[in-house]
């Protein structure tokens, strides 16, 4: 009887467990450069005394969706969309080199290039600082030009893009990052005036909630059915006490 407990409640929970990373996923559907994140089961023994013979059904996080979201022109000229598997460094809150694919890039009030979330963007020799009221052009390879007024072009800096070799880590922030800090690479490139979107399938995403939703009712099924059966294996025990 046990063992349809254990089954019952390790599915139940590592079903909910689904549900939280596809509701996040649905969640970030028009997240700008959001990368999907991706969920799967193990298999993981029941430590403790006597015979290994209960396993856990656990929710594990293999990693995220590589694939590239749909390209969205704006015709903005801070908003970038990195191409292939290129990444842009930023400063993350916690003072480390981070990687992103949201590209809405803007200037605080001291011309500091940021993110939409205040992140402070990299260049190749550090952060980018812009005059003030220039207009500003990014090149495909991340070169920054400003034109203050009837100037000549100035180049300002150059946008830090990465192409790492092996999948990114996602961190509690949302930001990605590896094991050290990324070399810039010269041959990655972005679109100017557009943006990436998120690589999340509404459809696919709720057609996995309703599922999710009805394997974990399945569950509960199981976990009634093993306490019907716990009741009336009881009560057949004490008709035969008495």
């Amino acid at each position: 009887m046990d063992r349809m407990i254990y089954l019952a409640m390790a599915g139940a929970k590592a079903t909910m467990q689904r549900q939280d990373v596809v509701a996040h996923n649905l969640a970030n559907a028009s997240t700008t450069g959001f990368k999907a994140e991706l969920a799967a089961f193990r298999a993981a023994p029941v430590v403790g005394e006597g015979a290994s013979t209960r396993v856990y059904a656990l929710e594990s996080t293999p990693g995220y969706k590589p694939d590239a979201g749909p390209i969205q022109a704006t015709g903005r000229a801070l908003d970038v969309a990195m191409k292939g598997n290129a990444w842009l460094a930023v400063q993350g809150t916690d003072g480390t080199e981070a990687y992103t694919r949201a590209g809405a890039l803007e200037l605080n009030t001291e011309g500091l290039l940021t993110t939409a979330g205040g992140l402070t963007v990299l260049g190749d020799g550090g952060p980018i600082t812009l005059p003030a009221n220039a207009q500003v052009e990014v090149a495909s390879d991340g070169t920054i030009t400003a034109k203050v007024g009837n100037g000549r072009p100035q180049g300002v800096g150059k946008l830090k893009l990465v192409t790492p070799e092996a999948p990114l880590t996602r961190g509690p922030d949302g930001l990605f990052r590896a094991a050290e800090e990324l070399p810039a690479d010269a041959t990655a490139r972005l679109q100017s005036g557009a943006l990436e979107g998120s690589n999340v399938s509404a459809i696919e995403s709720m057609v996995a909630m309703i599922s999710a939703a009805r394997q974990f009712e399945q569950q509960m099924k199981m976990l009634q059915s093993a306490q019907d059966k716990e009741q009336a294996a009881t009560k057949l025990l004490g008709m035969g006490n008495g």
